[in-house]
């Protein structure tokens, strides 16, 4: 539903009837659906407001062949939407099997602020959909008062919790500034939508129903003999998420750490099936070097010290060269000021022992913009010849290993470089966490 939407924004650019006829697409399947579900007597309001969406809607990208662009706030109402109509799906469904339930549009709860330069929907499948950040005391508050008010009016302080529990459907995705604007949480934010309300309601676990069976050791549409993995830590499941594993979202874990809330991904066509369990958290690299001594990983016959193989297409680098004369640290500075003022999302950065040179890894979509804000921010020292060029590179991919167990564990960067070299494989970048959990 949601690139439905976006093909409803996209299309009002170029003709306003396209744009028409692919709303009129996604609500009539909305509605379809819906009248599938429930009877006359529960679908026919709910029917009637899918309709006035859509005139809403039609009233908010009329105006974009006008400014010919789209905003990111618009982008970002529209395709709310879907989300919207799914939940009310849903509850019109739970009220036909005679279970207490209700549904909450997360745009009156969810209070989130997004840092600079992260306005917009995201792109599908980019590498990473951060940079927003509930607002937990005025979300808390909302959630407190919907649930003595709402919760109230619906009975559900009144149940019995040990013989029935009311079901409570929330929209994913979508959540409103502190300004009042719309918003959402970018693309596959729905995940963190589950665990953001998790935090709230005091969850005892969270359920990620995918189409896969839990998170694997590599993508399995690339890696045929990749398995699930029965059990990762929170932090080993933000660096897979981060570096391209499209099953989490890369910020879903964060809510969940400080109560240890469960966190179990299942595939919602093989029920049976247990999936993984995200739960814990790693050791710090100090705490593995006060109980533990360096060993080469081979020797400990069995053991396997990465969880994960993962990877980020349609990423470009970026390079400063020459820049020695300026001074190192001024120069990093100013470098990664220019990224943070343009809104580019740095995935990975380098910088040579010499401070000649800085190279960082970001979205193809954004290398020309980080270009861009690099030439500004060294104007001066680029027409003195004092820095030697600004560069990009296109059409890179970021692989990258992770798992709790390379710390201190010698000999697997080589493992993974000599595998790379077999491939005929040609290393551009290479950058190791700090905390030893990742090379990529």
């Amino acid at each position: 539903m949601t690139d439905l939407l976006v093909n409803v924004v996209d299309s009002a650019l170029v003709d306003f009837d396209e744009a028409t006829a692919n709303l009129k697409e996604a609500v009539e399947s909305a509605i379809h659906l819906l009248k599938e579900l429930a009877p006359p007597h529960v679908t026919d309001p709910i029917e009637a407001r899918f309709r006035s969406d859509a005139k809403d809607i039609l009233s908010v990208v009329q105006s974009l062949r006008m400014i010919n662009t789209v905003p990111a706030v618009t982008m970002e109402v529209v395709t709310g939407y879907g989300e919207i109509w799914s939940a009310q799906t849903l509850h019109a469904y739970l009220q036909t099997q005679n279970v207490p339930c209700d549904w909450i549009d997360a745009r009156e709860i969810l209070v989130v602020k997004s840092e600079g330069g992260n306005a917009g929907l995201g792109e599908k499948g980019e590498a990473s959909t951060g940079g927003v950040t509930p607002l937990w005391a005025e979300t808390a508050t909302r959630m407190t008062n919907w649930w003595n008010t709402k919760g109230k009016d619906e009975g559900f302080l009144d149940l019995d919790y040990t013989k029935q529990s009311p079901v409570v459907v929330v929209t994913g995705f979508v959540a409103t500034t502190a300004d009042g604007v719309p918003t959402t949480l970018k693309r596959s934010g729905s995940d963190y939508s589950a665990t953001v309300f998790a935090k709230l309601t005091g969850a005892s676990r969270v359920t990620m129903w995918k189409n896969t069976d839990g998170v694997y050791t590599a993508d399995p549409r690339r890696v045929p003999e990749a398995f699930p993995i029965a059990s990762i830590k929170y932090d080993e499941a933000m660096e897979l998420a981060y570096f391209g594993a499209q099953v989490l979202h890369p910020s879903a874990m964060v809510p969940c750490i400080d109560d240890d809330i469960p966190v179990y991904v299942r595939n919602i066509f093989n029920p049976s099936f247990e999936g993984t369990v995200i739960r814990g958290r790693c050791q710090s690299l100090k705490e593995v070097a006060e109980t533990g001594k360096v060993r080469n990983w081979r020797s400990k016959r069995g053991e396997v010290p990465i969880k994960g193989i993962t990877s980020v297409d349609k990423t470009a680098l970026v390079t400063l060269e020459g820049a020695s004369v300026i001074g190192g640290a001024n120069v990093a500075e100013r470098f990664m000021g220019a990224m943070a003022d343009a809104g580019i999302n740095v995935l990975i950065i380098t910088q040579a022992s010499s401070e000649s040179s800085i190279t960082i890894a970001v979205p193809e979509n954004e290398g020309k913009r980080a270009v861009e804000a690099l030439e500004d921010a060294f104007e001066l020292e680029m027409s003195r010849s004092t820095i030697g060029s600004i560069s990009l590179l296109s059409g890179m991919s970021i692989v990258a290993i992770v798992g709790e167990g390379m710390a201190m564990n010698s000999g697997v960067s080589a493992t993974f470089m000599s595998s790379l070299s077999r491939a005929n494989c040609n290393i551009r970048l290479i950058a190791q966490g700090s905390s030893e959990r990742q090379v990529a």
